[in-house]
């Protein structure tokens, strides 16, 4: 890939045994080997390295449900706000996955709780869409906003009844009402 504005340099070309150890570094991610990954951080490894879908090591390990391999990621200044090329963040894949344990961790280590992607869908919004009620209450007790839409307009509620989530629309309208009424 060239390119072509006046001035610029060429993007380095990597050689095998680099490509193979960048390989190696996302898989530790994605397996949860965090005693590798801390090893590796210490030495300076970047934290917020993204791999050729813009994931990051945070996004791999969010997503995998490790929460100790989240843990020495955000330990190491990891950016939980990095959305992927899909405009995903970690928490929101953590709450699709429905790991509890990382979305806790993301969000004690400072993950915006209404953090979104460009396409504005929220962790809440996920977890209500897949009728993760425990996860819902959670982030609604951490200050979610039920209220906020994404960029189609859709709220957590709406979203939910459009995916016949059984639980959650109804649990979203009512706090919703609730916050009304005050």
């Amino acid at each position: 890939m060239q390119n072509d504005e006046p001035g610029a340099k060429a993007p380095p070309m990597l050689d095998e045994d680099t490509i193979a150890f960048a390989g190696r570094v996302f898989q530790y991610a994605r397996l949860g080997h965090h005693a590798e990954l801390a090893e590796l951080l210490g030495m300076g490894l970047p934290p917020n390295l993204r791999n050729d879908k813009g994931d990051t090591l945070l996004m791999l390990a969010a997503y995998h449900g490790h929460v100790e391999t989240v843990g020495v990621l955000m330990a190491h200044k990891a950016d939980p706000e990095t959305a992927n090329d899909r405009g995903q963040t970690p928490l929101a894949a953590a709450a699709f996955k429905g790991a509890m344990p990382v979305v806790l961790a993301l969000l004690d280590g400072g993950a915006a709780i209404d953090g979104a992607g460009p396409d504005g869908r929220t962790a809440l919004m996920t977890a209500a869409m897949f009728n993760r009620v425990e996860m819902v209450e959670t982030l609604l007790a951490r200050g979610a906003d039920p209220s906020r839409r994404d960029a189609s307009g859709h709220t957590a509620e709406t979203a939910a009844r459009a995916m016949n989530a059984q639980d959650t629309p109804d649990l979203l309208a009512r706090v919703i009402a609730a916050g009304a009424a005050r």
